[in-house]
């Protein structure tokens, strides 16, 4: 059972805080990351039992001991960047066996011109060759986060002058996550599309795309629709936290 002493905003046992941080973690990220790093941050000093060793570094190599090694990799809108710069970070140093790992693309990444399946085949294929190399390595899968979406009326109106919709691009990051949480089901899933799209009352943010539910950011989580406040950046964390506690 939680201790008396822990704050009811992580509901971590003690035996899961506990192991959460000896874990070894290196987090691959751009800036919705920076959203939910500062939110473990704010997490952490609600709870005393949680106290992860967090450091921007792209040699996680050179940390000795448990850290929560995090970094930018590679460039918004492309992917592929993203894939080899992470690749050559797990490759050359987490340090030890049994180490977590973890790639989050940006909304930014996947739009209304995408070809979804060619990216999933990208990071399918990236994930392949790493586990193949290091077979103790976990990976934590992240689906691709959302954006908010203008109502359907603007959206018809945008379409009529050509101009790509957020629907159009919530459309393409949809379809990659449930390409994802098949392909991994068995395996540790991050699922923060999800989480973005679960409003506090429990009810989710979405609309329809012919008969298919295309999930979208809730407005009670952003200030300017794609990165994270603080109600945002708290559940989004504590999400993660919650994953890294059981891997």
């Amino acid at each position: 059972m939680p201790s008396s002493a822990t704050m009811s905003s992580i509901a971590l046992t003690d035996e899961q805080a506990r192991h959460l941080v000896t874990q070894r973690i290196f987090f691959g990220h751009q800036s919705v990351g920076d959203n939910i790093v500062q939110g473990i941050r704010e997490l952490m000093a609600r709870d005393p039992r949680v106290y992860l060793n967090i450091i921007s570094d792209a040699d996680p190599g050179r940390i000795s001991g448990p850290a929560f090694v995090e970094r930018h990799v590679g460039e918004n809108a492309n992917p592929w960047s993203k894939n080899e710069a992470f690749r050559a970070i797990v490759e050359n140093g987490l340090g030890t066996q049994n180490a977590i790992a973890m790639l989050k693309y940006c909304y930014v990444d996947i739009g209304s011109g995408t070809d979804v399946r060619e990216v999933f085949n990208a990071y399918s294929d990236l994930i392949s060759k790493l586990k193949k190399k290091d077979p103790t390595l976990k990976i934590v899968h992240i689906t691709v986060p959302l954006t908010t979406a203008e109502p359907a009326g603007k959206a018809w109106f945008k379409g009529v002058l050509g101009k790509p919709t957020a629907r159009q691009d919530n459309i393409k990051r949809n379809q990659f996550n449930q390409f994802l949480r098949e392909a991994y089901q068995s395996d540790s899933i991050f699922d923060l599309a999800e989480v973005e799209s679960t409003c506090a009352d429990g009810s989710r943010c979405l609309f329809m795309d012919g008969d298919t539910k295309a999930y979208t950011l809730s407005s009670e989580y952003t200030s300017d629709g794609g990165h994270l406040n603080h109600a945002g950046r708290r559940a989004v964390a504590l999400r993660l936290l919650m994953i890294l506690a059981n891997t």
